[in-house]
């Protein structure tokens, strides 16, 4: 068994590696910068707890980016989060925004709450690959992350896009 100050190196390495792509990832789920660090710390603390390095067979660049992953879509579901958006919706007066249509920045926010709805009820695997997809990360990397077959990733994500836009639509339409 290693020691608690190889053990600790270990861990250090893949914070100072893996850090920032994690925060980033949390940050586009989420959108709320704050929030997007206190689940990367937790998904850091989860990492240490586990004692990932002695398991030679342990991805730490999978595991991070699906704890992370599904720690947002947690945090997107959970009720604090959902009260959170309420409450920062309403303290936006229209006379103090910056921008010059309050209709427009209206219509911005809705289509956010609208996806952020769409990818809570989906399937969580979908819910990933759409997220690291248009968090910027290639076929492959995603393939990686998620321990799936890089070429089945593009009718995975046309099926997961498919399923969004339908769930999209349908929480758009309740609305109406």
């Amino acid at each position: 068994m290693p020691s608690e100050e190889t053990r600790q190196q270990v861990f250090e390495k893949h914070f100072e590696q893996y850090w920032n792509s994690i925060h980033r990832l949390l940050l586009r789920i989420l959108g709320d910068s704050a929030e997007a660090e206190d689940l990367a710390l937790e998904t850091f603390y989860r990492l240490y707890r586990r004692h990932s390095d002695t398991d030679p067979e342990f991805n730490v660049s999978s595991w991070l980016y699906r704890v992370a992953t599904n720690l947002g879509l947690q945090s997107i579901r959970s009720f604090k989060r959902r009260e959170y958006y309420e409450i920062a919706g309403g303290k936006a007066a229209p006379g103090e925004t910056s921008e010059d249509d309050p209709a427009a920045l209206f219509d911005e926010e809705e289509n956010k709450r609208f996806a952020r709805l769409a990818l809570a009820s989906m399937n969580p695997r979908q819910s990933q690959l759409l997220i690291l997809r248009y968090s910027g990360m290639a076929y492959k990397d995603i393939a990686h992350a998620l321990n799936l077959s890089p070429t089945s990733i593009g009718p995975l994500l046309l099926r997961a896009e498919r399923e969004f836009e339908i769930r999209y639509l349908a929480f758009s339409q309740e609305e109406l």
